[in-house]
C-alpha cells in the first residue's frame, strides 16, 4: 500500500463515551465487518470487557475506505488504563477526542487529550450522543473548543448508536490526519505496541512499522533485549488476522514469531531485520 493511502489514528474518550460503539460503527459502514456477523463492541475481545463494557486491551484493526487503509487502535477510556493509551499514541498521527454530549469533558479526557499533544497528533473533536434527551450541544462544543482552541465548525456531531455522522468522521480522517511518515528505502525498524503469547503460535507482535518492511520469514532482531527469531507469519487485523506477504513503511499489523516469552519482546522495542546486524 502507497503510504500515502494510510491513515493510522487512534480513538481517545472517557469511558462510557461511546468510544467502541463509534469503532462498531466505522466497521459496518467500510465494510470490515458484514451485519450479520456484528455484536456490540466488537474490539472488546476479553470476557470482562463485554461484562463491564470497558475497553481494557487495545486492539488494532484495518478498515478499507475508498482508495485509503485507515489503521484505527482501539485504546482503553479507563483512568487506569493510561500506559495502553500513550503506547497507541505513538503508533499514530492522529486521533479522534469523542465526547458525551450530555456528560462533558472529563478529567481521564483531559489527561489523554494532553497526552495526544504531546505526540504531536492531529486531533478530530467528536460530540457524541446527540441524539439524548440530555444532550447540551452548545455547552459540551464550548468545552471542547475551550480545550483544543478548534473552531465551532471543526466539531463533527454524531450519534455513535444510530450511525448518524459516522461517515463525516471517515471522510475528515481521510482529509485532516496526515499520512505516515518514513522511507521503505532505509533499514527496517517497527515499533512494537504490544505484544502477547498465544499457546498454539508463540508471542505475537503488534508493531507499526516506521522504516523499510518486514516479510514473511525475515530473521528479525530485537534491538533492546537483543532476541533474534523468525517472522513466522505477518500480517494485518480486520478483525481477524489475515496474513500479507510482507508490512510496509506506515503500516500497523502483527508478527507471529518463534520467541517463547514476552520479555524477549518488550513493548517499545524496536523490531529489525538480522541482516543489518
Amino acid at each position: 500500500m502507497d503510504q500515502q493511502q494510510i491513515r493510522n489514528f487512534c480513538i481517545i474518550a472517557h469511558i462510557d463515551h461511546g468510544k467502541s460503539t463509534l469503532a462498531d460503527r466505522m466497521l459496518e459502514l467500510t465494510g470490515t465487518v458484514e451485519k450479520r456477523e456484528m455484536k456490540s463492541q466488537l474490539l472488546d475481545s476479553m470476557d470482562l470487557e463485554r461484562e463491564k463494557g470497558i475497553t481494557i486491551k487495545l486492539a488494532p484493526v484495518r478498515m478499507k475506505y475508498g482508495d485509503y487503509d485507515l489503521n484505527l487502535i482501539d485504546t482503553p477510556g479507563h483512568v487506569d488504563f493510561s500506559y495502553e493509551v500513550s503506547r497507541s499514541l505513538a503508533a499514530c498521527e492522529g486521533a479522534i477526542l469523542v465526547v458525551d454530549a450530555s456528560q462533558g469533558v472529563q478529567a481521564q479526557t483531559l489527561a489523554n487529550v494532553y497526552l495526544a499533544m504531546q505526540a504531536d497528533l492531529t486531533i478530530i473533536p467528536v460530540l457524541n450522543k446527540i441524539d439524548l434527551p440530555a444532550a447540551d450541544v452548545e455547552r459540551v462544543s464550548a468545552e471542547v473548543i475551550n480545550l483544543l482552541g478548534c473552531k465551532p465548525e471543526d466539531i463533527i456531531k454524531i450519534s455513535a448508536k444510530t450511525g448518524a455522522g459516522v461517515d463525516e468522521v471517515l471522510r475528515t480522517i481521510v482529509e485532516k490526519i496526515p499520512a505516515p511518515k518514513g522511507d521503505s528505502n532505509k533499514p527496517t525498524r517497527a515499533l512494537i505496541f504490544d505484544s502477547y503469547f498465544d499457546d498454539y503460535r508463540g508471542v505475537v507482535l503488534y508493531v507499526r512499522v516506521v522504516d523499510g518492511t518486514i516479510a514473511k520469514s525475515d530473521e528479525i532482531h530485537m534491538m533492546a533485549t537483543d532476541a533474534r527469531g523468525v517472522a513466522l507469519e505477518v500480517g494485518h487485523l480486520a478483525p481477524k488476522m489475515t496474513p500479507d506477504p510482507r508490512l510496509g513503511t506506515g503500516e500497523i499489523g502483527y508478527i507471529v514469531t518463534n520467541l517463547h516469552t514476552t520479555r524477549d519482546a518488550k513493548v517499545g522495542d524496536t523490531v529489525t531485520l538480522q541482516r543489518y546486524y
